[in-house]
C-alpha cells in the first residue's frame, strides 16, 4: 500500500522533494500493532516553494488535511482517499525543520530493537483500549505515547 502511493506521489511532487518519500509510523514497523493508516513522509527544501502542491496532490486524489501545528512546523498534511476514511496520511515537511529526522530515527530504532518494539506495542494496546474507541479522544491516545516516543527518539538520535 505504501509503495503504490509513493509511486503516485513522487512524480507529482517531482523536483520539490529532497529525498524519496518514506514510510513511517507504526505500519512501517513489522510486528507492531497499528491503525489501518499508512503514514508517509515527504521532505522538501522549502514548504512554500511549490504553491500548487495542494492542487497537484488533489489531482491524484489526495486531500489537504491541515493539522493545528502545521504552520508552526513548516509542514503540510494530506490524506487519501478522504479525511474521514483515510488509508494514508502524508506529512510534507521542510528539510531544515529537523522533526522528520526524529520520526525516522524512532521508526528505525523500533525496527532494530525488539524489546522497545514490544514495550511500545503493549503501550499502544493499553492506550487503544482506554482511548481508541472514541475518535474524539485522539489527543489522549497521542499524549499517552508522548513520553515513550520522546525517550526512544532521544536514544535513537544519540548524543548531538
Amino acid at each position: 500500500m505504501f509503495e503504490r502511493e509513493r509511486d503516485r506521489i513522487e512524480p507529482v511532487l517531482g523536483g520539490w522533494l529532497t529525498r524519496r518519500v518514506e514510510h513511517m509510523g507504526s505500519t512501517a514497523v513489522p510486528d507492531l500493532p497499528a491503525k489501518g493508516i499508512v503514514d508517509m513522509l515527504a521532505v522538501v527544501d522549502d514548504i512554500d516553494a511549490e504553491p500548487r502542491a495542494v492542487a497537484l496532490m488533489a489531482g491524484i486524489g489526495w486531500l489537504a488535511a491541515p493539522e493545528p501545528t502545521d504552520a508552526g512546523d513548516h509542514k503540510l498534511s494530506f490524506c487519501f482517499p478522504s479525511v474521514e476514511r483515510r488509508t494514508h496520511h502524508l506529512h510534507v515537511v521542510e528539510e531544515a525543520s529537523g522533526s522528520w529526522r526524529g520520526w525516522l530515527a524512532f521508526r528505525d530504532y523500533l525496527r532494530s530493537h525488539e524489546d522497545a518494539r514490544r514495550e511500545y506495542a503493549a503501550l499502544k494496546l493499553q492506550l487503544a483500549e482506554a482511548h481508541g474507541g472514541d475518535p474524539n479522544d485522539r489527543d489522549a491516545y497521542r499524549g499517552g505515547k508522548a513520553a515513550f516516543v520522546r525517550n526512544i527518539t532521544a536514544r535513537a538520535l544519540g548524543p548531538e
